[in-house]
């Protein structure tokens, strides 16, 4: 039984960073691939980047390519989400997620990220 903490939203600056973090308990989550996802206001969520068990990541939304950087360290139970030169158009409560058995199971409940003009 795997539980999802996220942390680390908050308001910030268009062109500032921000680091998320997502906490794993109840079990080591290191066989499962883990994503963060997201939505915007008004907008259906969307998968935007994603990590496997031995590190690999993939993007899934072209927007953030170049300025987000997903991370993981397993020893912590932990997966992270760092986020450079952050726009408007990221605003959005970000989701951490786990794949298990092929699809996305576990959730956390969420972190708003805003990012102001």
């Amino acid at each position: 039984q795997v539980q999802l903490v996220e942390s680390g939203g908050g308001l910030v600056q268009a062109g500032g960073s921000l680091r998320l973090s997502c906490a794993a308990s109840g079990r080591t989550f290191s066989s499962y691939t883990m994503g963060w996802f997201r939505q915007a206001p008004g907008k259906e969520r969307e998968l935007v980047i994603t990590i496997g068990w031995s590190g690999g990541s993939t993007v899934y939304v072209d927007s953030v390519k170049g300025r987000f950087t997903i991370s993981r360290d397993n020893a912590k139970n932990t997966v992270y989400l760092q986020m450079e030169s952050l726009k408007p158009e990221d605003t959005a409560v970000y989701y951490c997620a786990a794949e298990v058995g092929g699809s996305w199971e576990v959730w956390g409940k969420g972190t708003l990220v805003t990012v102001s003009s």
